[in-house]
Parts: structure tokens; sequence; C-alpha cells
């Protein structure tokens, strides 16, 4: 369960489960096709999340935070690691091919490809490692849009791009409240080169803006009505205030509201576009 990150991994699929559900061609709750999505998707999540603690494992084990994972605390050794990344990933993305299709396969398999070998590596390098991240963090949107559409269309991109700006005052808040931790084990996560700055603040603040636009996207292409769109709009603008507040604040635990707002937020916009779907 540590291995896997399993709330990560949960929130993970949970996006490409109601992104499958919104999609135009799915019409039926078929709740088979929804478990074996939400099992391929849990496995390719899963395999990515335990790559990252093989190789951040020296790393993971000087903070307090991460001390305690399995490869880390040396409870599980790096080959057992790699061998249960390989296994899950494998069948991950053999189940999506099998029962969906081969495009959501092959947008898994490019998810798990860009989290494991190139955002990991690159948080030790430079910020721009957040930028990178929110690609395969915004993939499942894609992958569960492709289960159910068979294609990549207006509605599937529309929900990556409310995922894709959605991560960074979500990232930010984290990095924010475990800088310490993060510098001292050389990650380098913040817009900023001096940690918890007003330039931090202010990016949280900008990309929580472009998610009101980007809201409205869903409305516009005739995905979901009126109702949403309110929802959405209100959601996008708590977000924005958050973020504002870390500004004026400029404390941790104005970054840990913020955090849980992202968490909140979510859900709250994916079920509302679920229940307000409009069927074509």
């Amino acid at each position: 369960m540590m291995l896997v990150k399993v709330s990560l991994s949960f929130m993970v699929v949970f996006s490409a489960v109601i992104s499958y559900l919104l999609a135009p061609k799915v019409v039926d709750f078929d709740v088979k096709m929804i478990v074996l999505l939400f099992i391929g998707g849990f496995l390719v999540t899963g395999s990515a999340n335990a790559i990252n603690q093989v190789v951040e494992k020296d790393t993971d084990a000087m903070m307090k935070r991460t001390a305690k994972r399995p490869v880390a605390s040396g409870r599980m050794s790096v080959t057992e690691g790699w061998i249960f990344a390989i296994v899950t990933g494998a069948l991950g993305v053999l189940m999506l091919g099998y029962f969906f299709n081969l495009l959501s396969a092959l947008l898994a398999a490019l998810s798990l490809f860009l989290y494991s070998f190139i955002y990991t590596p690159l948080k030790k390098v430079n910020s721009i490692s957040v930028l990178v991240g929110a690609i395969p963090g915004s993939l499942p949107c894609l992958i569960g849009w492709a289960a159910g559409n068979d294609t990549l269309s207006a509605g599937g991109w529309a929900l990556f791009a409310i995922q894709f700006f959605w991560q960074f005052p979500h990232f930010w808040a984290i990095a924010w409240i475990a800088h310490k931790d993060y510098t001292a084990a050389g990650f380098r996560l913040l817009p900023s080169v001096e940690g918890p700055t007003k330039y931090s603040a202010i990016q949280a603040i900008i990309y929580s803006l472009l998610l009101i636009p980007v809201g409205v996207i869903p409305y516009l292409i005739g995905m979901s009505s009126i109702i949403s769109l309110v929802i959405v709009f209100f959601m996008n603008l708590f977000m924005v205030w958050q973020s504002v507040r870390l500004y004026r604040e400029m404390e941790v635990k104005a970054a840990r509201r913020l955090m849980f707002s992202s968490y909140i937020y979510l859900p709250v916009v994916l079920l509302a576009l679920l229940a307000d779907k409009i069927s074509v």
C-alpha cells in the first residue's frame, strides 16, 4: 500500500474513471467496465509510484515524511521494487489495451514513462519539473476519455486542461509546506529559487486564474450545461481566493489551506460535470 501510494493512486484513477463516464459514447453505467478501468489504471499508477520510490530511495530516506517508505527504509529491496513496478505496469497497460483500446493503452504507457523517467529525475534539476510532471498528471483524463470514446476529441482535452492547470497551485502548496525537507534532499520544486516567496504565491494565483476560462470550455463544447458551469466557476473562484490568501499571509498554514482546497476542488468539478453531462 505504501509503495503504490494508495490515496494518490485512487485520486488519479478517479479522474480517469470520471473522464471515461463523460465520454459521449458511454451511455450506460457499466460496472464491469468501470471496475476494469479502475484496476488497469490503478496498476499503471501504482507502477509509476513504485518506480518513483525506487529511483528516489536515497532522498526519501533523508526526509522525515518519506523515510518510512518500503524501499527507502530497506524493508523492500530495489530489485523487489523494480519487479513489482514492471509487472504491475505491464499488466495495467495490457488490461487497457485488451478491454478498451490501443489508444488508451498507449497513453497509459506514455504517462508511466513521462512520470517515472522524465519528471522524477528532473525534480532535482529545475522547477520546470512541475510543468513536465503536470502532463502525466493530466493524462489520466485523456486515458479515460480515450477508453470510452475510442478517440481524442475536444471533451477529453478540456478535462486534460482543467487537471493540468489545477496541478500548479496544488503542487506548489505541497512544496511550500515541505520546502525544508525537499531542499535538504536536493529537490527544486517551487518556481522561486529562494523558496516560499511572494513570487511563488503569485504563480499559484496566475494558474488558479487560468482555471476560470478553462472551466468554461465544457459548457462551450456542449459537454455539460449551465448548472455545472456555475459550480465550476465558483470552485475556480474558490481556488483563486485561497491562492490570494497565501500571497497575503505567506504562511505554511495558508499553504496547507490551499492544498486541502485543491483536494476538494477536483472531485467537486469532475462530479459536477458528470452529473450535468449532456448526452449527444
